[in-house]
């Protein structure tokens, strides 16, 4: 026998029957588990927002500004949601923001600074009528003019933003009203202006 041949005996293995049905078991639970791991973790659906709010309202100013925005929002039944009444039938006040008051936290002992200035009011049904929509200018740290972004969006069945505008309060104490608007029986927003209308003080009198 040549030297080649014997070489080539040296490293040749016998067929082994068992240890390719165990390589091909091994192969199946690999393919099955990569399987199992797509379906736990869908791709996400682009467009599809939790639907617990019909309608989400957001007032936002300039990161960090130290001064107290409020949002007023008064119902088509007359209630006024704000910080001191944050809930009233189908519209919640989930957020309010007080500038850089109570923005800090302490996180494993270290402080940390949130920049976000941001009031977010929900309407969690349809109700048709009319809502109005105020900023207050509250407190102020530096007596500055502050620019209000407020940002109305129709949740289902899928996001839809249906007002974005900008606009300024020049001093403490300054209310405007950002927009009214009504909400018909399909839960359609129609009629927005900017009629001026006063909440402040009906929260005040009360």
């Amino acid at each position: 026998m040549s030297a080649l041949a014997q070489a080539t005996n040296r490293y040749r293995q016998p067929f082994d029957p068992i240890t390719a049905v165990l390589f091909k078991i091994i192969q199946a639970i690999t393919y099955l588990f990569v399987l199992s791991v797509l379906f736990m973790n869908p791709v996400a659906k682009k467009g599809i927002i939790d639907p617990k709010a019909e309608y989400i309202i957001s007032v936002n100013w300039p990161d960090n500004d130290p001064n107290d925005i409020d949002t007023y929002l008064e119902d088509p039944a007359g209630n006024i949601i704000f910080y001191n009444n944050k809930e009233a039938g189908l519209v919640h006040l989930d957020r309010d923001d007080r500038g850089t008051v109570n923005d800090t936290l302490n996180i494993n002992g270290r402080i940390v600074q949130n920049p976000l200035n941001q009031e977010v009011t929900t309407i969690r049904g349809v109700v048709p009528g009319e809502y109005v929509l105020n900023v207050h200018y509250y407190a102020t740290q530096n007596n500055q003019p502050v620019d209000v972004t407020v940002k109305v969006d129709k949740v289902n069945p899928a996001l839809e933003v249906v007002y974005y505008d900008t606009l300024r309060l020049e001093k403490i104490a300054d209310e405007r009203t950002a927009l009214r608007f009504t909400i018909g029986p399909e839960g359609r927003i129609a009629g927005i202006n900017h009629l001026d209308k006063g909440l402040y003080e009906k929260t005040v009198r009360k």
